[in-house]
Parts: structure tokens; sequence; C-alpha cells
């Protein structure tokens, strides 16, 4: 399975405590992201330490950590399937995670419902995973 994260999905991943945290390092799957993400988690720096309650050393090592299994990419990887995904969701936030999992035909990991507005790419709650997960779905 690949699965395409998105902003927040990676920000709970950075709380090694989260049930997304285990589920990253637990369930079998490629994880892609679009570049762009990284600078958002550098953006809600301090909001994500507060969260998880990692000293900075302890977060810039767990950010090392995640960012090894994920394979970002550039806009240009996925600019074919931009307009696609403008039309299809509501919210201009998300159209670069749906459209990345177009290109790569992937899966969104993400609890945002705007992404749901759309049949195209399956979209999986943190609980979906975790279901699929204990069921040995996944």
């Amino acid at each position: 399975m690949k699965l395409v994260l998105d902003n927040n999905s990676l920000f709970a991943i950075m709380s090694p405590e989260s049930a997304s945290s285990y589920l990253f390092s637990s369930i079998r799957a490629k994880f892609l992201a679009p570049e762009f993400i990284i600078s958002e988690l550098d953006k809600y720096k301090e909001l994500c330490l507060q969260k998880s309650k990692l000293s900075e050393h302890e977060f810039e090592m767990r950010q090392a950590e995640v960012e090894e299994s994920i394979k970002f990419f550039t806009s240009s990887e996925y600019v074919n399937f931009l307009e696609k995904s403008a039309e299809l969701i509501s919210d201009p936030n998300d159209i670069d995670f749906l459209a990345l999992a177009l290109s790569k035909n992937a899966a969104i990991w993400s609890n945002d419902p705007h992404l749901r507005e759309q049949s195209l790419v399956n979209v999986y709650t943190t609980e979906d995973l975790l279901k699929m997960f204990l069921n040995d779905e996944i």
C-alpha cells in the first residue's frame, strides 16, 4: 500500500506516543508526501513540540527518523494532476495531496473530510488504518 501523508497526519506522527506514530512504524506501507510538507512542519514546529512533549533535540531526531521513511515529491512531479484535483475537492490546501495520490496511484492518510469529497482516491483516517492494522489487512 502507498499512502500520501497530509500535514496533520505527519504532525501526529511526530509525537512518539501517538496512535499515528505507532501505525507509521508498524504498517506495511510506502509513505509519500509533497516536498513542501517539510516546510509546513518547520512552520508549526513550536505547536508540534508542545503537543509531542519532546525537547527540541528529541524532536529534531524524531523528524530525521520520520523523514527517512517518507519519499518526498516536488510539485513538478505531479503537476499534471493539479488541475483535476482542484476540480474534485473544495479545499485548495488539499489539492497537492490529492494530485500526488493520483499521480502515484496511492491512497491518502488524512482525517480531513474535504479529501473524501472525491471518489478517485481512497482516503483513510487514522481510525480506519488502525482497524485495518488490527484486522491484519495492512
